[in-house]
């Protein structure tokens, strides 16, 4: 059985997440949540909360076992993008995107207590 957790609009640009994402897919949960914890990357934090959620909604909504859940897939889409302008010389100005990110995260497990 899958069960997922969503965290959207998260402020960190998607392509910074993949990499913390990328290096927890196939993971044991107790796993991937040691390693997130000590991951020196600042999205590491924001997915941290995600994987605990999508095992906190596998053991409550669904009686899975929490020791015996693996992250079975780990992505995250475009969020909004907020557009913005920096000031360059001669008076012009230069666009600037501010990313947001959909983080989801599935975990998957079928053994009952």
């Amino acid at each position: 059985m899958e069960v997922r957790a969503l965290a959207t609009d998260q402020p960190v640009s998607p392509r910074k997440v993949r990499l913390v994402l990328d290096q927890i897919e196939g993971m044991p949960v107790s796993e991937a949540l040691a390693l997130l914890e000590f991951l020196p990357a600042p999205s590491a934090r924001m997915v941290h909360k995600v994987v605990r959620s999508a095992a906190a909604n596998a053991e409550n909504n669904y009686d899975l076992n929490p020791d015996a859940l693996v992250v079975k897939r780990a992505t995250a889409g475009d969020g909004r993008m907020l557009k913005r302008f920096k000031a360059r010389s001669r008076g012009r100005v230069a666009p600037r995107l501010k990313r947001y990110s959909h983080i989801e995260v599935i975990v998957e497990g079928d053994e009952h207590y």
